[in-house]
């Protein structure tokens, strides 16, 4: 459903190996390439990590030469811009398309049809067609993605909605009724109009559904026409070959829909039986898990299916029936364990539901997590039952990041001391020589070359910093940045109730005292959802924050807060290259994977975080002793719950300073009290603390006195950077990439000659 991409130029000119050639062009007619390139706006087509993971693969697919390609929306605003106002995050639409995207190309001849609504007919051969509704089209278009020295480039088709001149009612116009006239016009325009629309009503549930429907129709339909039109060159052309020209990877649950639609498409359309469109649905479709929250594991009405999409409801009701009978038949000592395995889950009576990630499981002959402490979650706890039944299904595929985009371009002063140093610059496609860095990382020349392009790096930041918020930050002090989607798991009020705690001691020093602090720059960026309530009072927090410690005459040599407006990939681009320290919070368990973990360190930044996600993967390349470690364990987590809820948590007297501050009304009057009281009693909803950020707290703050330390001592700093980097390797989405096509879809590289 999103792609985070992120500006073309700097990317296509660095890919092609042009950059100096094309600044020297450029520059002939007057410009700067820097200039130019800020000129271009992002693409407005996805929201946080799984976005730009997914443009990290496109990448990566490109650079190895392998005959893969991605397909999603072409979103009209995207997700929305965020403004930072008196009142805390604003959202705006996003107009990247005001103008015109100069990478796409439309695709006029690539249009396919897609049903909604409508009803079943049972022909009089038995079959089934589906029928009635209305149809609007899907019209490709084309984003190029380049490989890194290739000669090949790959594509990211992207879908648009559009009724036809016969949908336009001429009468009704001319009638005066122009709302009516073009109806089905003004639904399609909602369907590519923004990124995950608000669903916190009906027709916002309906309309998000609507649009995975969309994007999984249009793309099988693609995929089975190219499909045909070799099949139409080979003498066999069986449809059981398909499997083998074909494999379909669902990023997380969103495009769960190509399974039924895959289904539909054989049997309905290509006249298959079930057995045979079964098989080839099964051997065709992977399924990948992003994430163990239980709000992103989708769960759709069984109502509103029925409704939108008549002939899946009855596939899918059929797959639910099968897979019961089979665990009935073959696995009766799981029989127990059917409620919480099918995929139709009717125990509340008026809300049935379709779990998605359930019918992903039962449906995909692969299923991976995205980091090896998330995939052991998966088969330990969220998906145990299953591995009982297929314990071959499960596989971890650790997430990467593009070396090109993340070091490469957008940090050229570090990467020019790379290949410097290693004698190479083949890292860029082999990450793993990074390791050649170690033998240096005590080096002084190393150390002063390292530290003058972090300097560079900084100021460029603090520059950025400056134009965005009026914020004057120096560039001396420690750079200590979190970017990421705002949510109460990740626990950026974790961070912003350690700076209260940083400020308010602050208060309390002597002159002298304060002589011997540690200066820190604390910044924080990211979007809330527009919806959720506790993540928007999170950024005014920030900013609140912000406005008091950065107009203290007393402490702002010492401390300084600002929150990074409207971040996304260009922002991204100058913090990570620019941080010297990278906080990676979330509660053990909760994050996934991350892979802005991987950006920060490969960009030589150190981090503080917890056990979470590729964190422990990160921890392990780059040494115990270059990460600031704090927190309770993943296996830990459930305990310090229960334990909560029988009253035994004692909050530890920091934590309870730091919420008092803010209650005190230190940080203005906005009413923080619905935000606090989150970290409060024992159990319910929005209470009790589910995060353990009190938990954490005296953990964290001994974690940052640490940091505090070790960021005095200049040559150990720089060599736990260098370390950073150099550990890196393993975090390359070429490496991750390998492994799908390997392990998964069995593809190998098709290079242009």
């Amino acid at each position: 459903m999103e792609y985070l991409q992120g500006r073309a130029l700097t990317n296509a000119v660095g890919n092609l190996g042009i950059t100096g050639a094309y600044a020297e062009a450029v520059k002939k007619f007057g410009y700067e390439l820097e200039a130019l390139v800020g000129q271009e706006k992002d693409a407005a087509l996805g929201n946080g990590g799984l976005g730009r993971l997914a443009s990290c693969f496109l990448d990566s697919m490109a650079t190895l030469n392998l005959p893969a390609w991605g397909y999603g929306l072409r979103y009209r605003y995207g997700l929305f811009k965020q403004r930072i106002t008196k009142e805390g995050q604003e959202e705006i639409a996003e107009d990247w398309l005001d103008k015109f995207s100069p990478w796409e190309i439309p695709r006029h001849d690539v249009v396919f049809p897609v049903r909604f609504f409508g009803h079943v007919e049972i022909l009089p051969d038995g079959s089934r067609k589906w029928v009635g509704g209305e149809v609007l089209k899907a019209l490709a278009y084309d984003v190029p993605i380049p490989g890194y020295k290739t000669k090949n480039a790959i594509s990211l088709r992207l879908w648009e909605a559009k009724a036809t001149a016969e949908d336009f009612n001429l009468f009704q116009f001319n009638d005066g009724q122009y709302e009516s006239s073009a109806q089905l016009h003004a639904r399609a325009e909602q369907i590519c109009a923004v990124l995950y629309p608000g669903d916190a009503t009906e027709e916002g549930k309906l309309l998000r559904l609507k649009q995975q429907f969309f994007l999984c129709s249009a793309s099988l339909q693609d995929m089975i026409a190219r499909f045909k039109e070799r099949k139409a060159d080979r003498v066999s052309g069986k449809w059981s070959e398909f499997p083998s020209k074909v494999a379909v990877q669902l990023n997380d649950t969103h495009p769960t829909l190509a399974i039924p639609e895959l289904m539909r498409l054989l049997m309905d359309e290509e006249g298959l039986g079930w057995d045979e469109a079964w098989d080839i649905t099964y051997r065709t479709v992977s399924y990948t898990n992003h994430t163990v929250l239980p709000e992103a594991l989708e769960k759709w009405s069984q109502i509103v299916m029925r409704k939108l999409l008549p002939r899946h409801m009855e596939i899918i009701e059929e797959i639910d029936k099968r897979f019961r009978e089979m665990v009935i038949s073959k696995h009766k000592e799981m029989e127990g364990k059917i409620d919480s395995m099918k995929v139709l889950d009717g125990s509340n009576p008026q809300k049935p539901v379709v779990r998605m990630a359930n019918l992903c499981v039962v449906s995909s002959h692969t299923v991976n997590g995205v980091a090896e402490l998330h995939s052991n979650i998966l088969k330990q706890e969220l998906f145990a039952d299953y591995v009982s039944i297929w314990p071959n299904k499960f596989q971890n595929k650790t997430n990467g990041i593009t070396p090109r985009r993340w070091l490469k371009f957008c940090n050229p002063e570090l990467s020019e001391i790379i290949t410097k140093w290693i004698k190479t610059d083949q890292w860029t496609s082999d990450l793993d020589l990074l390791t050649g860095l170690r033998k240096f990382a005590d080096d002084e020349k190393l150390h002063a070359e390292w530290a003058a392009a972090k300097l560079a790096c900084k100021k460029r930041l603090a520059k950025h910093v400056l134009d965005a918020t009026g914020v004057t930050i120096d560039p001396t002090s420690l750079f200590d940045i979190q970017i990421k989607r705002i949510h109460e798991y990740k626990r950026q009020l974790l961070n912003i109730l350690g700076a209260v705690y940083r400020y308010k001691k602050l208060k309390e020093m002597s002159a002298e005292e304060k002589q011997k602090v540690t200066p820190r720059t604390v910044m924080i960026g990211g979007k809330a959802f527009a919806t959720y309530t506790n993540a928007k009072r999170i950024v005014k927090l920030v900013n609140d924050v912000g406005a008091v410690v950065n107009n203290d005459p007393e402490v702002n040599k010492y401390l300084k807060v600002v929150f990074i407006p409207n971040y996304n990939v260009s922002v991204a681009e100058v913090l990570i290259p620019g941080s010297e320290l990278s906080q990676h919070i979330s509660t053990a368990g909760m994050e996934a994977s991350g892979t802005s973990n991987m950006k920060f360190s490969l960009n030589g930044c150190v981090i503080i975080g917890t056990l979470d996600g590729a964190n422990v993967e990160i921890r392990e390349e780059v040494g115990e002793d270059n990460f600031f470690l704090f927190g309770a364990k993943a296996d830990q987590v459930a305990g310090l719950r229960k334990d909560r809820e029988n009253g035994l948590f004692k909050p530890d007297p920091r934590f309870e300073e730091a919420k008092q501050l803010i209650r005190s009304g230190a940080f203005g009057s906005y009413n923080y009290e619905p935000l606090l009281d989150s970290l409060e009693g024992n159990s319910g909803f929005g209470r009790g603390d589910y995060f353990l950020v009190g938990y954490d707290f005296p953990g964290y703050i001994d974690a940052q006195d640490r940091v505090d330390a070790a960021y005095k001592d200049k040559k150990k700093w720089i060599k736990m950077s260098i370390l950073n980097t150099a550990g890196s390797g393993k975090f390359s989405s070429d490496r991750t990439i390998a492994q799908y096509a390997k392990e998964i879809w069995d593809i190998k590289p098709s290079p242009v000659a």
